[in-house]
């Protein structure tokens, strides 16, 4: 029996990234913030407590949802171990350039046996907005009253009023995490497609990295 393969982006609901702005089927929009960590393991048990009670006044003063998402990825270290390569030709001392060669080869061996790996986090802020339609364009949509440049224009009026909403919650995490010490950076339009790519072609990039 024959299967009907569907492309990947059937499954998933993004309809366009429209200035680092996640647009969905259904209208709503999502933000995506890269935010930097915290090693609490480094702190006192006082700084410890500090930082876990920031976190819930945080988490307790916002009134929208929001999703935190941990990416977990393999380091690569070919780049790192190409300009050790390049350092160690570069060398005229013969003693450096024998350590550097031994510390080349310790890094690999020690990649070869240990996965070495990154995580960045993310938080995705959401804002969707229910508008029900007006007497007015009720009429025109009866009447044949409308036409692509009106229906464009107010696609782009309703964008703009609802980033407009999207940024104000961008802006309370962004002011809520610093007040902790974590950085965050709105991720762009190609910073944003690049991370959906990454998601939902794991196995492309494992094979090239593989294959090189």
């Amino acid at each position: 029996m024959a299967i009907n393969a569907k492309a990947s982006q059937e499954f998933v609901p993004v309809k366009e990234v429209r200035d680092g702005i996640v647009v969905l089927k259904d209208g709503s929009l999502r933000a995506i913030l890269l935010a930097s960590s915290i090693n609490l393991s480094l702190k006192s048990y006082e700084e410890q407590q500090a930082v876990l009670l920031q976190f819930q006044n945080f988490l307790n003063s916002i009134d929208f949802s929001m999703q935190i998402v941990v990416q977990s990825r393999r380091r690569d270290m070919r780049p790192y171990l190409t300009l050790l390569e390049n350092r160690m030709r570069e060398q005229t001392e013969p003693l450096l350039k024998v350590q550097t060669r031994e510390y080349i080869e310790f890094i690999k061996s020690f990649t070869e046996s240990v996965s070495i790996m990154t995580k960045n986090f993310f938080i995705i802020v959401p804002y969707s907005s229910v508008s029900l339609p007006s007497a007015e364009g009720v009429i025109k949509k009866l009447f044949g009253g409308t036409n692509k440049k009106t229906v464009a224009q107010e696609e782009l009026a309703s964008f703009e009023e609802k980033r407009t909403q999207l940024e104000q919650r961008v802006g309370t995490i962004t002011q809520g995490l610093s007040r902790m010490g974590v950085r965050t950076a709105q991720l762009g339009t190609e910073e944003v497609i690049e991370l959906f790519y990454k998601i939902f072609n794991p196995g492309e990039i494992t094979a090239s990295i593989k294959s090189q």
